[in-house]
């Protein structure tokens, strides 16, 4: 079992073997959402083995103590904490603009992706593979051919929905160059599950030479 638990912490497809600091604000949400389950987990089968203890009868003050503080209070002040928290990450890593992003269309359909942004030379089409620069942020304006596809490369950002008609748009920035799995995380057909595409985070000369060259 530890083995298994430890493989699931890395991989091409893994929320915990972060590159970017979007996916490392998600990991982190995770592994704090998994402490504060823990403690709540902890509570409940405290209290599972306390109603198996012989008791003499409880008085009302520490019914109130179980029920009221620890069945009660201490939940919804564990709860609250992690909502303050997502939103915080949230609100420090995705929603205030930064200067000079790179821009990049990303078009779901049945069953691949498309990309477009802007080159040296006019706009850049892909298929398939999504190419960024290292250390810059890139907004990626994600939007639908044709059904709900959602977009997501784990080890650089969380997902985002690709709907027909309406224009969503994910920040993701890789910290160093290499090469990223991404796939559709929302079931898009018969095919959903080889909806995959691949993003190729270059240095700055491999950067500039596919602002040049494109995808050639």
């Amino acid at each position: 079992m530890p083995v298994l638990i430890v493989g699931a912490c890395a991989g091409p497809l893994s929320t915990l073997d972060t590159a970017g600091p979007a996916s490392h604000d998600v990991a982190t949400l995770w592994w704090v959402m998994l402490a504060g389950a823990a403690m709540l987990t902890l509570l409940v089968l405290a209290l599972l083995l306390l109603a198996f203890l012989p008791r003499s009868r409880p008085a009302k003050s520490g019914t109130r103590l179980w029920v009221g503080w620890l069945g009660v209070a201490m939940p919804g002040a564990v709860l609250t904490a992690l909502l303050g928290y997502a939103l915080m990450l949230g609100e420090g890593s995705i929603a205030h603009p930064v200067p000079g992003p790179v821009v990049v269309e990303a078009t779901g359909h049945q069953w691949y992706w498309t990309f477009r942004q802007p080159g040296s030379n006019g706009a850049i089409a892909t298929r398939g593979v999504l190419h960024i620069p290292a250390g810059r942020p890139v907004d990626v304006r994600v939007g639908s051919a044709d059904v709900i596809h959602s977009f997501w490369v784990p080890r650089l950002g969380g997902k985002m929905d690709a709907i027909p008609g309406q224009i969503n748009i994910l920040r993701i920035k890789a910290d160093k160059p290499g090469m990223f799995e991404g796939q559709c995380a929302e079931f898009c057909g018969l095919n959903h599950a080889a909806n995959r595409f691949r993003v190729i985070v270059h240095d700055a000369g491999g950067w500039a030479r596919f602002q040049r060259e494109g995808g050639r």
